[in-house]
Parts: structure tokens; sequence; C-alpha cells
């Protein structure tokens, strides 16, 4: 694609929400062009699971598939490439793509995604998605009973520990230096037999990103088999806010039941709006966008 083309509807982040959404509007016979980097977060991750009917299949598998099904809907387009910036104009937007190209659309839906910022610990990166997992609904029956650890500190350290001991009761808490749990909460946790340990961690040694022990500052070492942890994270996509949508305090797109964010005519959809990281809830949030904004469009036009 060359030059300026029109769209009702342009998608930027064409994976499960994305793709979701597209569908929703395909079948609504709406004039939509899906931008896709081919960046999503959770390409390091082996299996998805929690997804019924795709339990088990790697999510490349299940990207695949969904992009096969929505293409067969003629009014959906597909861009291959990065956009790199979008303007109001009197229409609609105008977004713009790392090749240069232009775009214009009366909505917009952003299914971009976060990215994780890895912590200062040495194999970590290579480990997350595989045994340094976020999410005992999608990770959590496969490390069952297995000696896990937790990486956390304060409320957080507190609502897993709670969380985890579901799965495992072999299960060891790290706060990666000094403990912020109240004495309320330390009480609970030891209470259930699980280890509090302050030490700072140095790195994971693990063989093709399967962990095998923790190594400490003080050289001393923890062997598991899977520890959770939920690093830090940012926009994937600087342009929702550049274009003037707010951010929850968590960082996320701020965005009400019908997944409009707080600028007229953008919706946003999958992990860049919600905190549930899951395939499911993608897919979900994706249907409840792409379905909404058709709605809303065709209220305007009749």
């Amino acid at each position: 694609m060359k030059g300026k083309n029109s769209f009702e509807i342009i998608i930027i982040g064409g994976s499960y929400s994305g793709l979701s959404a597209g569908m929703s509007l395909g079948r609504a016979l709406k004039s939509v062009l899906i931008i896709d980097s081919g960046q999503p977060c959770n390409s390091q991750t082996p299996h998805s699971h929690n997804f019924i009917t795709q339990d088990g299949k790697t999510p490349k598998e299940i990207a695949t598939l969904a992009r096969q099904q929505v293409e067969e809907y003629g009014t959906v387009e597909f861009y291959d490439g990065l956009a790199t910036g979008a303007k109001k104009t009197t229409n609609g937007f105008e977004v713009t793509t790392e090749r240069g190209d232009i775009f214009a659309a009366r909505k917009l839906i952003f299914a971009t995604g976060v990215k994780d910022l890895m912590p200062n610990i040495g194999g970590f990166a290579e480990c997350w998605g595989k045994s340094v997992i976020h999410c005992p609904y999608c990770h959590g029956y496969e490390v069952r009973n297995e000696r896990t650890g937790i990486l956390a500190n304060g409320d957080p350290a507190f609502h897993y520990a709670q969380l985890i001991s579901n799965w495992t009761k072999d299960l060891t808490l790290f706060t990666n230096g000094k403990s912020t749990l109240n004495q309320v909460q330390i009480e609970k946790i030891t209470k259930h037999d699980i280890s509090i340990v302050e030490k700072k961690i140095v790195s994971f040694e693990h063989r093709n990103g399967n962990i095998h022990q923790i190594v400490f500052e003080d050289r001393s070492t923890f062997e598991l088999k899977a520890i959770y942890a939920r690093p830090d994270f940012e926009q994937h996509c600087k342009i929702p806010e550049k274009l003037g949508c707010e951010l929850t305090e968590e960082g996320l797109l701020k965005v009400d039941f019908f997944q409009k964010t707080t600028v007229e005519g953008v919706l946003a959809c999958g992990d860049n709006a919600s905190p549930l990281r899951a395939v499911s809830y993608a897919v979900a949030t994706g249907t409840i966008a792409g379905a909404m904004l058709n709605n809303g469009m065709t209220e305007e036009a009749f």
C-alpha cells in the first residue's frame, strides 16, 4: 500500500484483541485496516492456556489461525508495519507508518499491548513467560505442586502468596531486599508455612529459559521450578497518549465498559487497557470494542 488510503476504522495492533475487533467489524461490513508490527508481548511464551478450544496451543498458532479467519472478511485489510504517529483531522484521524505511508479513518482502535520492563536480574528476561510467570490461571496448572517462588514485595506479595498457595504448598516469597510487608501480612504468610527471603537477587540460573535456581548477592542459591513475578510495564505504543488519551494510575489506557478512551472516536482493547492479561480477556475486549464501535457508527448514520 502506498499513498493515502481511507477506511472507516483503523485498528493499530493485530494480535488477539485487534484481530477480535477486526472480526466483529468485518462481520458488520465495515471497511477496516489492521496495522500490525508483529511484536506480540507473549511471543516468548511456549503455550497458551485457559482459553477454551485453544488450551495448550502456542500463541503463534492461535494468532495465525485468527488472522486467517479475519482475512476471509473482504472489507478488512492488513498492513504489516509499524504505526508511528496519528493526528486528529476534520473527518477523523490520520495515521502515519514507519515507511511513510499515510492512512485516514473516522475511528481508531488501539490494540497495542504493553511492554514489560525487565528488572536488573540476570536471566530474568530469558525465563520470562516460560518459568518466570505472571498468571496462575494461565500457567499455574503446569507447575502445580512444584517448588515455586514469588518475586514481589508489600501488598502484591501478600496477594500472590494467598493466590499461589492454591496451586502449591511448597512456596517461598522472595522480596529481593528488605520486606515491606506489614506485621499482620507476615504472620498470615508464615502461618501457611511460606518462608520469606529478603536477600538481594543477582540472577536466575536456567536452561533455555527454564529456571533451576536463584543466585543471591551473597552467592548462596535456592533451587526451584518456577517463580511468579509481575515486572513494571509501559505502554507499547505512545500514540494514544499523544492524541490525549488519559492513563490510569497503573499506566493503562483509561476506558469505559464499551472500551472507549477519553478521546472521542478512539477505543482501546487488550492488555493496554486491562490488568487482566489473558488471551481470552484480550479477545473479549476486542469483540466488545468492535461491536460497540459499529453500534455507535450505525446509530450516527441512521
